[in-house]
């Protein structure tokens, strides 16, 4: 299996010199027995405005495949199978993967998978995000109340879709929109 560390080290540089913010590098995809390729997903964005657009994902996709290909190219094997590249923004509903989303979004709502149980046996939380204070992350989770846990032990994070969190994140970037021609039909 490919290492993601070391796909990091390659992305994150690329994403850096076009002003972008990693957010996340994950491979997933194809059962042992399956067709389906793995799916190498990037997820970027803007620091000012937490988003990319799709021209900035193509640009991100073009510089990672180009680094890529180079070492590939140099005998280095990065990922044995094959694979698609996915660059995209992370969305409003977003996961949360670094310590600053946990500060940035708290008063939120997040679903919070964990690798160990906290509370006696629960691995899976769901409420609204207290904030973070060191590396130890707080979630007012609807069943067990305040519970604390290291970021260490994060399996996955992400917030959930809510009025309050649609109402909270800026607009979609527009600018140049009403400078799109429609194409007539003849």
């Amino acid at each position: 299996m490919a290492d993601i560390a070391r796909i990091t080290e390659i992305v994150e540089p690329e994403a850096r010199a076009l002003g972008f913010d990693l957010v996340r590098v994950i491979l997933f995809g194809k059962s042992e027995v399956g067709d389906e390729e793995h799916t190498l997903q990037i997820m970027a964005e803007r620091p000012e405005t937490g988003q990319l657009v799709i021209e900035d994902c193509a640009a991100l996709s073009h510089r990672i495949s180009d680094a890529m290909d180079a070492l590939e190219e140099a005998g280095e094997v990065l990922i044995e199978e094959a694979y698609r590249l996915e660059v995209s923004s992370p969305g409003i509903d977003r996961p949360l993967t670094r310590a600053k989303d946990f500060a940035a979004w708290a008063g939120h709502e997040a679903r919070v998978a964990l690798v160990s149980p906290v509370d006696g046996n629960r691995k899976s939380l769901q409420g609204d995000l207290i904030g973070i204070e060191g590396d130890v992350v707080t979630l007012e989770d609807r069943k067990s109340g305040r519970v604390s846990f290291p970021l260490a032990d994060i399996h996955s994070a992400k917030l959930v879709l809510t009025d309050r969190l649609i109402a909270a994140t800026r607009p979609l970037d527009t600018s140049g929109a009403d400078e799109i021609l429609e194409e007539q039909e003849d």
